[in-house]
């Protein structure tokens, strides 16, 4: 298993016009345990998603960047505004979940919509269920790119978790299970098949 994991490293990857290096830089084992130290560029960050045991490398695009990219771009038609949302919800991956937080490197889940839709200049309420209740329900056929999904994940009649539909039955959320931070799940398969309620459309006008 590590000759297969070393036989695809070093890899460099292009994301954001950053380019992306992850090396191994030591090895250590135990009995029953290989730790890989890895080194990468400092413009970038390693994501662990500990669902499926993938290791992804992404860039780092700061605020900054992301708000100025926003002002440059005045179209007002409702794709460009689902692409910003969806471009400065994937620069959040990998950031860390915290309780009560609402960016700009920890979020709980509905402080991750609520932050990744107030940079884009669109309100909506602070909490999971107040933002479920925002606009009228969508089901499972009508849900679209940008679009924020609710979900009760303890199976109690009451919405307690939101992310942002990606599309192709993925969604980008901050998740306080494995992975802990802004990470993608799978809408269709896995734990959140059962646990999704309806989706609300924020993004027209």
């Amino acid at each position: 298993m590590l000759k297969h994991i070393l036989s695809f490293l070093p890899v460099s990857v292009l994301l954001f016009a950053v380019p992306c290096e992850i090396q191994i830089q030591s090895v250590q084992n135990s009995a029953d345990t290989y730790t890989l130290v890895l080194k990468h560029d400092k413009k970038c960050e390693i994501l662990m998603d500990h669902n499926r045991s993938h290791i992804s490398l992404i860039s780092k695009v700061d605020d900054k960047q992301v708000d100025v990219s926003v002002e440059k771009r005045n179209s007002t038609s409702d794709n460009t505004k689902v692409e910003k949302i969806i471009t400065l919800a994937k620069s959040k991956m990998g950031d860390s979940y915290a309780p009560a937080k609402a960016g700009p490197d920890h979020f709980d889940c509905s402080g991750f919509v609520y932050y990744v839709f107030k940079k884009n200049g669109i309100k909506i309420p602070r909490t999971s269920l107040l933002q479920s209740q925002s606009a009228t329900k969508l089901s499972r056929e009508e849900i679209k790119r940008g679009d924020i999904l609710s979900f009760d994940t303890h199976d109690r009649k009451h919405i307690n978790h939101s992310g942002i539909y990606l599309g192709d039955g993925k969604f980008i959320h901050s998740s306080s299970g494995k992975a802990y931070g802004v990470t993608i799940s799978e809408l269709d398969k896995g734990f959140y098949k059962d646990k999704f309620r309806w989706g609300v459309r924020k993004t027209e006008k």
